[in-house]
């Protein structure tokens, strides 16, 4: 009788360190990282075809704004540069003949000077064809000038056509993140408006668990440092996943009412986010607890 007593407190003895071993250092609630997706320009909505739950990689198209206004505007531009370059075009040709001109004269020139050394032409005749290269010499400066203002209007339109070309890439909406989306705010066909919503996209393949920790355990707890996550797995068991800690505020807070009792919410604690990837049993919300 004296030997079975023994045993069963050695048992209620190796259970009460058992407790006190396996109790949590903090508790706190998952979050993910959640981005709200708005229409960067105003439209109809062509396609948003992807439902809630869906997942959606980094740079995959979520929507589609109508482009047919840009689209026309942007053509009109393409013709006014045609045009423009078509100008400049035939503004080069007329130098061509005007330098061709010139190097025509420039070969009497020539002649003539040596001619006038031998008196078998006049000075009349020489200053003539000097005065023609000035003159073509002034046509061509003033080509240039016409030139270099046709030059300008091109350059705005090209600064207009990349403007539409943004435009127009803006209105594929893409999503910055590989995520899932939680929630469409819009569907096909509606009209929207630049900064409008149209869905929310979270990242659940790493969830972080928030959890706040008293003044006396931040000696254990360090960014980088691994822990332990745990979420409840039935009525008495737990699911323990590998979690890294990667931020601890610098600013103690009194504790949130929301994890605490009533004696408690008057504690000091500090904010500590721990990641861990997620196999799909974690949800947003769902309350978890950290070991150090």
């Amino acid at each position: 009788m004296k030997t079975t007593s023994l045993i069963i407190i050695a048992a209620m003895f190796l259970a009460g360190c058992k407790n006190k071993t396996d109790k949590a250092d903090a508790f706190g609630n998952f979050e993910a990282t959640e981005v709200i997706i708005s229409a960067e320009t105003n439209g109809r909505i062509l396609q948003l075809d992807p439902a809630e739950g869906t997942q959606v990689d980094k740079n995959g198209i979520i929507a589609l704004i109508d482009t047919t206004i840009l689209h026309l505007q942007s053509d009109e531009i393409d013709a006014s540069m045609k045009s423009v370059k078509t100008t400049i075009s035939s503004i080069n040709a007329q130098n061509d003949i005007l330098n061709q001109q010139i190097e025509n004269i420039n070969v009497n020139i020539s002649r003539f000077g040596k001619m006038l050394k031998d008196d078998a032409a006049t000075q009349k005749q020489y200053d003539d064809l000097t005065g023609q290269v000035a003159v073509l010499q002034k046509q061509i400066m003033a080509n240039n000038t016409q030139k270099a203002s046709v030059a300008a209007e091109l350059s705005v339109s090209e600064s207009k056509k990349a403007i539409l070309n943004d435009q127009i890439k803006r209105c594929y909406v893409k999503s910055p993140l590989k995520g899932t989306i939680i929630e469409k705010y819009s569907e096909a066909g509606e009209i929207t408006a630049a900064g409008k919503p149209l869905v929310k996209i979270a990242d659940l393949s790493v969830m972080k668990l928030k959890v706040y920790v008293s003044g006396a355990q931040l000696g254990t707890v360090k960014i980088g440092k691994q822990c332990t996550v745990r979420i409840d797995n039935g009525k008495k068991g737990y699911t323990s996943f590998p979690g890294i800690i990667s931020y601890i505020s610098d600013k103690a807070e009194f504790t949130p009412k929301i994890i605490q009792t009533k004696e408690e919410r008057v504690i000091l604690v500090y904010a500590v986010d721990i990641e861990v990837k997620n196999d799909g049993s974690i949800k947003s919300g769902m309350p978890g607890e950290a070991k150090f």
